[in-house]
C-alpha cells in the first residue's frame, strides 16, 4: 500500500509521505526497544537484588522520551502529508481528466468521477492520518521485538519466528476473501452516485410525463438495492477471514506460552525471565492483531488507491516531442476516418475550410457533423487520415497552442456555477470588464442582464440551470467572441434563439469571419445560405459541396434539404375553439 500511495501522489509530492514513514519506522523501532527493556526491568525487580533495576529504568525512560519525540514528529509530518495528499490528488486527477480524450467520458463516468474526487480522495487522505501508524507499527514493532528476544532467549524467539509465515499466510487469505466483494461494492457505489445525479437532473421530464416518485425512482431503487447487497457480501465474506486471523494470532501467543512454560518447568528458564518474556510476547502479537481490526479500512483505502491509479494510468492524447507552429488558420481534412468504439462515423472525409471563410456543414442527424467539429480541436485522434490546422497535423501542435486558436460553441452548453460575468470571462480570463461587456453586448447577453435583479452578478446555477436554453447559448457565444480566436466552430449555435435574437447574434458572428476560419453546423436557412461553401455530409461521407446556388441548381440531397426546411418555415398551427 505504501508503494502505491507514493506512486499515486507522484514523485514531486512524495517527500512528506516518505518523511512520515521514516518517522513512523523510527518510532516503531523505539517502541519495540522499550518493550524489550521490560525484560531486564522485570527480571531485576523479581531477582535477588531489586536495586539493579535502576540502570534499566533510566534506559527505558530515555527510550520512551525518544519515542515520544518521534511520535510528535510523525504527527506534525502526518498533518503536512494529509494536506499535501488532498492538494496533490485533486490536482493530479483534474490534470488527468482534462487531458483524457472525450471518448473516455461515457455516461457512467459521472458517478465514478464524483466518487473518485470525493470519497476516494478522503479514503486516501486517511492513510497518513489514521492508517500508516498502525500499519507500520504492526510490522516494524513485532520484527524489533523478535530480534531483541534473541538477545534474551533464542528458543522463545525462534518459536515466535516460526509463527510469522502462518500469520502472513492467513492474513493474505483473509484479505483475499473480501477483495472481490470490495470491488463489487465500489462499482455499486459509483452506479448509485450516477443514478442519484440522473434522478435529480431528469425531474422535469419525469414530472411532465406523469412519472410519480415510485415509478420514476425505479432505476435508483435498483442501484440502491445492488449497493446494499454488495455491502452485505463484503460483511459476509469478511467475517470468516477476520475470525481466522484473530485465531491464528492467539495460536501464535499460545505456542510461545507453551514453549516458555516447558522451558521453565525443565529448569532452563527462570520464572522471572519467563514472565518478562511473556510480556514481550504479548507486545509481539498485539500490534499484529490490530491489523485485523483495520482490515476493512485498509482494503477500502487500497481500493481507493487502485481506482485513482487506474485513472492516472489512462492514456492521454500523445504530445509531439517536437511541436510545430501552424502557418495560418486554414483547416484541412485529408481522407479522415473515425469511429466510436469500433463503430465507424466518418469514412474518407476530405475537406478544406479556407482561412477567413465561412463553411456550413449540413446533413441528416447522425451523419457525423458534430464529430467533424470535435476533430478540429483534437478532442479525439483520427483512426486514419490527417487533420491539419495551418498546414500542420494537429497531433504535431502543442495542445495549448492549438486550443488558443480555436473558439467553440457547441449545441449542448454547460455553464459553470457562478455569475454571468464570470462565465463569459472563461473565454479570456485576462480580459477587462469593458471587453467582457462588449462581447456580451454583441451576443445580446446585455438583455438578459437587464432583466435580472442582480445584473452582471446574477448566478447562473449549476450547469446554467437558472437560465433558459437560449440564454445559456448566448452566454456561450459571448465566450467565443471574447476569446477572439482565429478559428470558430459553431455547432447549432443559434438553435435555441428566437428569430429576433438569432438575427442579432448572426450579425455579431458575421463580424468574426474577417480573417477567421468559421465552421457552422446549422439547420437554419439563413445561416446555411450565407456560407461561402456548403458541405453536405451523409453517412460519414461528403456527398456534395459548393455554394448555396450551385447546390440548389444541382438538385441533389442539399436541394431536397433546402426544400424541406423552406416548407417547414411556412408551417403554421390552426385550430378551432369550441
Amino acid at each position: 500500500m505504501i508503494r502505491r500511495l507514493i506512486d499515486v501522489v507522484g514523485p514531486e509530492q512524495a517527500r512528506p509521505v516518505r518523511r512520515m514513514i521514516v518517522a513512523l519506522v523510527v518510532g516503531a523501532v523505539l517502541q519495540g526497544i522499550a518493550f524489550a527493556l521490560l525484560v531486564p526491568v522485570l527480571e531485576a525487580l523479581f531477582g535477588s537484588d531489586p536495586d539493579e533495576v535502576w540502570p534499566w529504568l533510566w534506559a527505558l525512560l530515555g527510550v520512551s522520551v525518544l519515542y515520544g519525540a518521534a511520535y510528535y514528529w510523525s504527527l506534525l509530518i502526518g498533518f503536512e502529508a494529509g494536506a499535501t495528499l488532498s492538494r496533490s490528488l485533486h490536482h493530479r486527477i483534474g490534470d488527468r481528466v482534462a487531458a483524457l480524450p472525450l471518448g473516455w467520458f461515457a455516461p457512467e463516468r459521472v458517478g465514478q468521477l464524483g466518487q473518485l474526487a470525493t470519497k476516494s480522495v478522503m479514503d486516501i487522505m486517511g492513510v497518513p492520518a489514521h492508517l500508516l501508524r498502525p500499519l507500520v507499527t504492526s510490522f516494524v514493532t513485532p520484527v524489533t521485538v523478535i530480534a531483541l528476544m534473541y538477545v534474551f532467549d533464542w528458543r522463545l524467539a525462534l518459536a515466535a519466528t516460526l509463527t510469522v509465515p502462518l500469520i502472513v499466510l492467513v492474513y493474505r487469505w483473509s484479505t483475499g476473501l473480501s477483495r472481490l466483494a470490495d470491488v463489487a461494492r465500489s462499482a455499486a457505489h459509483a452506479e448509485t452516485g450516477g443514478r442519484v445525479v440522473e434522478f435529480a437532473q431528469v425531474q422535469p421530464v419525469l414530472r411532465v410525463f406523469g412519472r410519480g416518485p415510485v415509478r420514476s425512482g425505479a432505476r435508483l431503487d435498483d442501484a440502491l438495492r445492488t449497493q446494499t447487497d454488495a455491502s452485505r457480501r463484503v460483511l459476509v465474506t469478511g467475517v470468516p477471514g477476520l475470525v481466522g486471523f484473530v485465531l491464528v494470532i492467539q495460536a501464535a501467543f499460545t505456542l510461545i506460552l507453551l514453549t516458555g512454560t516447558y522451558l521453565a518447568l525443565d529448569g532452563g528458564l527462570g520464572v522471572a525471565k519467563l514472565l518478562a518474556l511473556l510480556v514481550l510476547a504479548v507486545r509481539f502479537t498485539e500490534p499484529i492483531a490490530e491489523t485485523a481490526v483495520l482490515g476493512s479500512t485498509l482494503r477500502t483505502a487500497g481500493a481507493a488507491l487502485d481506482r485513482v491509479a487506474e485513472l492516472l494510468a489512462q492514456p492521454t492524447l500523445p504530445r509531439s516531442e517536437d511541436p510545430k507552429v501552424p502557418d495560418g488558420n486554414a483547416v484541412r481534412f485529408e481522407d479522415v476516418s473515425f469511429g466510436y468504439d469500433g463503430k465507424p462515423v466518418l469514412s474518407g472525409v476530405s475537406l478544406t475550410l479556407g482561412e477567413g471563410t465561412m463553411t456550413a456543414l449540413v446533413g441528416p442527424s447522425g451523419s457525423g457533423k458534430t464529430t467533424v467539429s470535435k476533430l478540429v480541436p483534437r478532442f479525439w485522434d483520427v483512426d486514419s487520415g490527417v487533420v491539419r490546422v495551418g498546414g500542420v497535423d494537429v497531433r504535431d501542435i502543442d495542445p495549448e497552442v492549438l486550443m488558443s486558436r480555436i473558439s467553440v460553441v457547441f449545441q449542448d452548453v454547460y455553464l459553470f456555477q457562478g455569475t454571468i460575468l464570470e462565465n463569459i470571462r472563461v473565454g479570456r480570463p485576462t480580459a477587462t470588464d469593458a471587453e467582457v461587456r462588449e462581447a456580451a453586448r454583441l451576443a445580446r447577453v446585455e438583455e438578459i442582464v437587464h432583466r435580472l435583479s442582480d445584473g452582471w452578478d446574477a448566478q447562473v446555477g449549476e450547469g446554467g440551470a437558472l437560465l433558459s436554453g437560449g440564454e445559456r447559448q448566448r452566454v456561450s457565444i459571448a465566450r467565443a467572441i471574447l476569446k477572439n480566436a482565429p478559428i470558430v466552430l459553431l455547432d447549432e449555435a443559434t438553435a435555441s434563439l428566437d428569430p429576433e435574437n438569432e438575427q442579432a447574434v448572426q450579425d455579431a458572428l458575421s463580424a468574426l469571419t474577417a480573417g477567421r476560419t468559421l465552421l457552422v453546423i446549422a439547420h437554419r436557412l439563413q445561416t446555411v445560405a450565407a456560407a461561402d461553401q456548403i458541405l453536405f455530409l451523409d453517412e460519414g461521407r461528403i456527398t456534395e459541396h459548393g455554394s448555396h446556388d450551385e447546390l440548389i441548381a444541382a438538385g441533389g440531397r442539399y436541394a431536397s434539404f433546402w426544400a424541406e426546411r423552406s416548407r417547414a418555415r411556412d408551417w403554421s398551427l390552426t385550430g378551432q375553439v369550441f
